[in-house]
C-alpha cells in the first residue's frame, strides 16, 4: 500500500476520501463519533496540503440519509453536504470547491450499483476526483465498488488510520509476543471457526466467552437453556480437547429482575446465560497478568440487556495489565467508549467484521485493491 503521506503536490487537487461514517443512528441522531475521530488525522492532513476533499461513506441503516452524520461531523470539521451520490448537483459542488474544503456525498448505497460492485458506477465516481484515499478499514472486507474498483482507476493511497490498523493487527500473527492471550466473544461460532483454529496455534491460550461459549458448553453436554447458540451443526470435538482453550466455569443468569451466578453445569432449561461468572473472571486474572500480548474481539456477555459486568471487569484488568493490548469489535469498542478507557489500550480497532477477517486472512479486499 502507498501511504497518504507519500502524496506531495496535491494543492488544489480533488481527493476522493472513502471513509467509514456508518454511525449508529437513533432517533435521527448519530450516537457514537469514534470512527469520525479516527478519520480526522487523514482529513486534516489532506486539508493542510490544500486538497479538495470529497468525503464518501455508506450508511447501512440510512433511511434518513447522511444528515445525522453531517451534524456529528460538524462538531469537528466544516463540511458541505450534497444530498446526491452522482449527477449535476455533485459535479457543480466539486467545481466550486476551494482548497481545503470538504463536501460529503449522500449514502453511497443509495445507488444499488455500489453493493453490486458495478464497474460503470466506479467509473462515474472516478470522474469526480484525481486521487483516491481509503480510510474505511471497517468495511474493507466488503467488495463494494467504491472500495475495490475505484482504487484500480485512480491513483490510490491508504489513510493514516488504515495503516495503523494493518500495523497493529498484523502484530497478532507476525511474530507475536508471548505469553499471548486471545479473548474471543460475540456470537456466530460458524463464522469464527477459522479464527479459533488459527489462534489456537498462534496464541498460548484462547478464552471463549459470549454466545460462543454457549456452543462450547452445549458441546460438552451442559444445559444452556434458552441461551443463544449457533445451530450450524459444526463438530467442536477438536476444540474441546485443546488444552489451550479456556471456557467459563460459571455464568450469570437472570432470575426475575436479579442477576445470579451459577456454575456452568447448573443452568436450567428455562434460563438464559447473560454473562461470564465471578469465578471465571478470577480464573482469567493470572493469564491477563502474565500476558505480554492480549488480543480481544467481541463482548463476553449480552451487554445490551444487562450482561456487561464481566466484559467491563475484564476490560479493566486488561487495561491495567501492562501487556500490549489490541481490542476490536463494535460492541466491545462501544463499552470502552462508555468507560472512557480507550487510551489505556495499545490499540483499539475501528473494525468489527473487518477486524475478524483481517486477523483470520491477513488482508481484506479493500486493502488488496490498494496494492
Amino acid at each position: 500500500m502507498r501511504s497518504v503521506k507519500e502524496l506531495k503536490d496535491i494543492k488544489g487537487k480533488v481527493v476522493f476520501l472513502r471513509a467509514d461514517l456508518n454511525l449508529p443512528i437513533v432517533g435521527g441522531k448519530a450516537q457514537d463519533n469514534f470512527r469520525i475521530k479516527k478519520a480526522l488525522p487523514t482529513i486534516e492532513f489532506l486539508q493542510k496540503k490544500g486538497a479538495k476533499i470529497i468525503l464518501a461513506s455508506h450508511l447501512s441503516k440510512g433511511e434518513g440519509g447522511m444528515a445525522p452524520v453531517v451534524e456529528a461531523l460538524e462538531k469537528f470539521i466544516k463540511v458541505k453536504f450534497v444530498p446526491d451520490v452522482l449527477g449535476e448537483k455533485v459535479q457543480n459542488a466539486v467545481a466550486e470547491m476551494k482548497e481545503g474544503e470538504i463536501i460529503l456525498l449522500e449514502n453511497l448505497r443509495n445507488d444499488p450499483r455500489e453493493k453490486e460492485n458495478s464497474q460503470i458506477f466506479a467509473l462515474e465516481l472516478s470522474k469526480l476526483a484525481e486521487i483516491y484515499v481509503n480510510e474505511a478499514f471497517p468495511v474493507d472486507h466488503r467488495e463494494d465498488a467504491s472500495l475495490v474498483l475505484l482504487p484500480k482507476i485512480l491513483p490510490a493511497y491508504a489513510g493514516l488510520q488504515l495503516q495503523e490498523e494493518v500495523k497493529h493487527l498484523s502484530s497478532a500473527f507476525e511474530n507475536p509476543e508471548h505469553p499471548f492471550l486471545f479473548i474471543l466473544g460475540g456470537a456466530k461460532f460458524s463464522t469464527k471457526l477459522p479464527l479459533i483454529d488459527k489462534y489456537l496455534e498462534l496464541a498460548d491460550n484462547v478464552f471463549i466467552g459470549g454466545a460462543l461459549a454457549n456452543d462450547v458448553l452445549k458441546a460438552r453436554g451442559y444445559e444452556v437453556g434458552q441461551s443463544l447458540v449457533d445451530d450450524s451443526g459444526y463438530d467442536l470435538t477438536k476444540f474441546l480437547e485443546n488444552k489451550k482453550l479456556i471456557v467459563p466455569e460459571d455464568v450469570t443468569i437472570q432470575v426475575g429482575d436479579k442477576l445470579v451466578n451459577k456454575r456452568a453445569e447448573e443452568v436450567q432449561k428455562d434460563e438464559v446465560i447473560l454473562d461470564v461468572g465471578d469465578k471465571t473472571i478470577k480464573k482469567l486474572e493470572p493469564y491477563i497478568k502474565n500476558a505480554k500480548l492480549i488480543l480481544w474481539n467481541g463482548p463476553l456477555g449480552k451487554y445490551e440487556v444487562g450482561g456487561e459486568k464481566g466484559t467491563k471487569k475484564i476490560l479493566k484488568m486488561v487495561a491495567d495489565s501492562g501487556a500490549k493490548s489490541i481490542i476490536g469489535g463494535g460492541d466491545t469498542v462501544a463499552l470502552i467508549s462508555q468507560m472512557q478507557i480507550e487510551k489505556d489500550f495499545s490499540f483499539v480497532s475501528t473494525g468489527g467484521g473487518a477486524t475478524l477477517d483481517f486477523l483470520a486472512n491477513g488482508t481484506l479486499p479493500g486493502i488488496k485493491a490498494l496494492g
